[in-house]
């Protein structure tokens, strides 16, 4: 299944200015020998590496079925997802933790502290126009959901990780001219490497968010009760369905869900009509719900479905 376009333009804008400015903050650590600095530069260089890793899962994630992976490879996507959560909290959040310690440990006065105020406004003039596209973007995928609810229940992990890392960008961008503004202005060289401490701080608390939602899209999350009972509604409305007792959908992609229908068919019908039957929800659903990618159909009377759901619901309790 293909990215969308809107994500892929979301990662684009993030690549591209990441890393314009990641080379800019490198050029600026080397001639003030910033640690904040420094730790900013890292952070927009592993921004630019993330940005291309989830359109490698993009670029995986969309190739067809084949023997190996009969459902597809939409998990890809989340996979490389789940990477990109690891390399912020390994890279960014480590780097910026280790300058830090050594700033504070051994301190040295930021030399020219005018560049670096010059490439944190440019820097944040920059990421502050990635964010807004990633903003957009987000603000049409969520709708009426309130912001937490819609990354939680949102299966497309592509356009809320370049908005969280963008997030993180511009908040780590103020801590680090807050540390180089204190460290001139108390004189105090040290307030720069805590600034590095801050920045990671951010970081980490940003990975391991990204991490838990990657977790879950991995391991397998149903899809909304919106799209379960369209699913149930269109194979009530068939004459040869008695009952349409429940569905299990699992996302394999932002747009790729396998759905697996329990039906208690008509008890006169043979058995060329209940596959016949079978066949035309597939027609109508491939139709209506193209994310609907697999069925799975399995013949069951009301009191078995729902002995085996009170189970399952037992077991999450």
């Amino acid at each position: 299944m293909a990215a969308h376009g809107g994500s892929k333009t979301v990662i684009y804008a993030a690549l591209a200015g990441n890393l314009a400015i990641a080379l800019t903050k490198f050029v600026a650590a080397f001639f003030t020998g910033s640690s904040a600095m420094l730790s900013e530069g890292v952070h927009s260089l592993v921004d630019t590496g993330n940005g291309s890793l989830l359109l490698y899962g993009m670029h995986r994630a969309a190739r067809p079925p084949d023997r190996t992976h009969p459902l597809g490879h939409g998990r890809e996507l989340y996979f490389w997802s789940f990477i990109v959560a690891l390399l912020v909290f390994a890279l960014g959040a480590g780097v910026s933790f280790y300058e830090g310690v050594v700033h504070i440990m051994a301190p040295e006065p930021v030399a020219n502290p005018k560049i670096n105020y010059i490439v944190l406004g440019l820097s944040m003039l920059f990421e502050g126009s990635s964010w807004y596209v990633a903003l957009k973007e987000f603000r049409q995928q969520k709708g009426k959901q309130g912001w937490l609810q819609a990354v939680q229940s949102s299966k497309d992990p592509s356009v809320y990780t370049i908005l969280f890392e963008d997030s993180a960008a511009l908040l780590g961008l103020v801590v680090a001219f807050a540390g180089i503004l204190a460290a001139e202005v108390l004189d105090r060289p040290e307030l720069d490497g805590a600034a590095s401490i801050g920045i990671a701080v951010i970081l980490g608390a940003t990975a391991i968010f990204l991490a838990r939602e990657s977790k879950g899209l991995l391991i397998g999350e149903p899809a909304s009760p919106e799209v379960q009972a369209k699913v149930l509604a269109i194979a009530q409305r068939d004459p040869a369905v008695q009952r349409a007792n429940g569905v299990l959908t699992v996302h394999l992609g932002p747009q790729e869900i396998v759905a697996g229908l329990s039906i208690e068919f008509e008890d006169h019908l043979t058995a060329p009509e209940i596959e016949a039957c079978v066949e035309r929800l597939e027609a109508l659903l491939k139709k209506d719900m193209p994310e609907i990618t697999r069925l799975f159909v399995k013949p069951q009377t009301t009191g078995t479905w729902e002995r085996r759901r009170q189970v399952v619901e037992a077991a999450s309790d």
